[in-house]
């Protein structure tokens, strides 16, 4: 698994891996990062469905909670083919605006 921390924000990603194998890493490794906003990259999967991303709902959920961000990277799901609670975006770009805009929110208090 792979940590790549910029700021408060680090994005996880792992290449030549399952997808269950990935997740089970994560977990295993979540204490390390639980304190920053989260972007987990998905570009090393060559294939992706929105029943795979699912597989991220309660880890979004338990960290979102904590006030922090969740951001899944990928363009081979839309993101109107998952529930709202998933934020899933198709470039790194755009999990870092998400994630700058929900800290302004966060502060702001919205």
């Amino acid at each position: 698994m792979i940590f790549d921390k910029k700021g408060t924000t680090t994005t996880v990603f792992q290449e030549h891996i399952s997808l269950k194998e990935f997740i089970a890493n994560f977990k295993n490794s979540y204490d390390e990062i639980k304190n920053d906003n989260l972007i987990i990259n998905l570009f090393s999967f060559s294939s992706l469905t929105a029943g795979d991303v699912l597989e991220f709902l309660d880890l979004s959920n338990t960290h979102r909670t904590s006030k922090k961000s969740f951001v899944l990277v990928s363009d081979k799901v839309a993101y109107d083919e998952v529930p709202e609670e998933i934020i899933l975006v198709p470039t790194l770009q755009e999990a870092n605006d998400i994630i700058e805009m929900e800290e302004i929110e966060r502060d702001l208090g919205i």
